[in-house]
């Protein structure tokens, strides 16, 4: 049986949803001594509520520059961003971010780096064990309660940052080619994992790659990026079923798809 017999998933933006954050209108201009260098002009990017939107885009169209700034923690030299009806103006608890680094605390143990966030909002203590054991058991760490992060692999302390992200139920999950660094075996390991917890818990998450196949299997949206300075070329909705596993990579309409933003990027 063929995708197109199945059960496709519906995008999350065809249903009635709020937007959780947009950004309205970016311009970002770097400016030194002798020159001015626009990294970002115009663009526009809407996360509604439960979506896993993927931005992609090749080396330097600033789509790292953006999510940055989606956390607050760079600013647009023109536009504004807005997280529902508040405008963003630095980092704040209502936002998680994952980065390609391992930012973990190498002094606290795996349920110590979970629990960071829990601990700065007052989250009571019994309240945090209980999420604390719902994260290692959703990211499989169960064993490594008190571990340091030098005892863990890369793919383990990305876990351990993923969780710590969400432990704290932001409204929006930031992540910044967060399985970059990993293996490719690894990799597609952490794809399932965090495709899965999004099928299964429905953070809204904003994933910057640029990974054409990555961002084909986690994504319920895309957007496509030109190159420098970076533009939304196209905002892609992914028709692909909402149960997504490995052997999802071998079909016609995922290689279709894939061959599609391919191209879209070859000709930036």
């Amino acid at each position: 049986m063929s995708l197109s017999e199945t059960n496709l998933a519906t995008p999350i933006e065809a249903k009635v949803a709020s937007t959780i954050i947009s950004a309205n209108h970016i311009v970002k201009r770097y400016e030194s001594k002798d020159k001015t260098t626009l990294a970002l002009d115009d663009v526009n990017i809407e996360v509604l509520e439960n979506e896993f939107v993927c931005i992609v885009g090749t080396s330097g169209c600033g789509k790292s520059t953006l999510l940055r700034m989606l956390a607050g923690l760079d600013f647009p030299t023109e536009g504004n961003i807005v997280i529902k009806d508040r405008k963003v103006t630095g980092p704040g608890p209502d936002r998680g971010m994952v980065f390609q680094t391992y930012t973990l605390f190498p002094w606290m143990t795996v349920a110590e780096n979970i629990a960071y966030g829990l601990r700065e909002k007052g989250t009571p203590k019994e309240e945090r064990e209980k999420i604390i054991d719902k994260y290692l058991e959703l990211m499989r760490l169960k064993g490594f309660r008190d571990a340091y992060p030098k005892e863990l692999s890369g793919g383990m302390k990305q876990r351990v940052a993923i969780a710590r992200a969400l432990a704290t139920n932001p409204e929006l999950l930031l992540m910044d080619e967060p399985f970059g660094a990993l293996d490719p075996i690894t990799k597609s390991e952490m794809q399932q994992l965090i495709r899965s917890i999004w099928q299964k818990e429905r953070p809204t998450i904003a994933f910057v790659t640029h990974d054409i196949e990555e961002a084909v299997f986690l994504a319920s949206k895309i957007y496509v990026m030109s190159a420098r300075p970076g533009r939304v070329r196209e905002v892609i909705p992914v028709y692909l079923p909402y149960d997504r596993k490995q052997s999802l990579k071998e079909t016609e309409e995922f290689v279709a798809l894939r061959m599609k933003l391919q191209k879209m990027l070859e000709e930036n």
